[in-house]
């Protein structure tokens, strides 16, 4: 088979152990899924030489749509803070709809991403990379001032992680929204500096 053909069978064979998860509620291995598909072990270890290649394909997949989300708002025109609040709020509204359609699923891929964080860190860095282009976007038109890019970077995670980390979602449910997320990313830009304006103590914490 040619690399294409390989591709091809692994997002489809991903796909189809995804389905089967989403109908059980469980956990697929190369054996289930042969077994589920009637097509010889041999062809589907052709594919997935190692379990952890199903798993990998099958994180691509959970992801593909999530990139192309990212990857459609940093080819945009569109303003540092309106780009940003896209960023994040378009991800949100697809996880927050994946959760409303199949709760049960939803909360699968929890589990699995708990489990095999490793499979999504290139995924998440990739979401790291493009957020700090767009902090520089907005550092160029004046925004974000003094703040060196990974530290706003890691601030920024913190601030709207809620929209994006799937187990909030599914705890949150109908408590976060799009309004209150555009309020977030103003926030950011109107008021996220270097500066120290006043809030850490040069004493340490006290009560008065």
């Amino acid at each position: 088979m040619s690399e294409d053909e390989i591709d091809q069978m692994r997002s489809r064979f991903a796909r189809e152990a995804m389905a089967l998860m989403e109908r059980t509620g469980e956990e697929v291995t190369r054996m289930r899924l042969a077994a589920e598909l009637k097509i010889a072990r041999s062809r589907l270890d052709a594919v997935f030489p190692e379990e952890s290649d199903l798993l990998d394909a099958i994180t691509g997949e959970w992801f593909a749509p999530y990139i192309a989300i990212m990857d459609e708002v940093m080819g945009s025109d569109l303003p540092p803070r309106r780009k940003m609040y896209e960023f994040v709020a378009r991800r949100f509204v697809r996880l927050q709809k994946n959760f409303q359609v199949d709760p049960a699923a939803f909360r699968l891929y929890i589990e699995m991403g708990e489990r095999y964080f490793e499979y999504a860190q290139s995924y998440i860095d990739l979401g790291d990379h493009y957020l700090c282009e767009i902090i520089a976007e907005a550092q160029a038109e004046g925004h974000l001032e003094g703040l060196d890019v990974d530290f706003a970077r890691s601030v920024i995670n913190q601030i709207v992680s809620t929209y994006l980390q799937p187990y909030s979602i599914a705890m949150l449910g109908d408590r976060l929204s799009e309004d209150k997320l555009a309020h977030i990313v103003d926030a950011i830009f109107d008021g996220l500096v270097a500066a120290d304006g006043g809030a850490k103590s040069t004493k340490g914490l006290h009560a008065a």
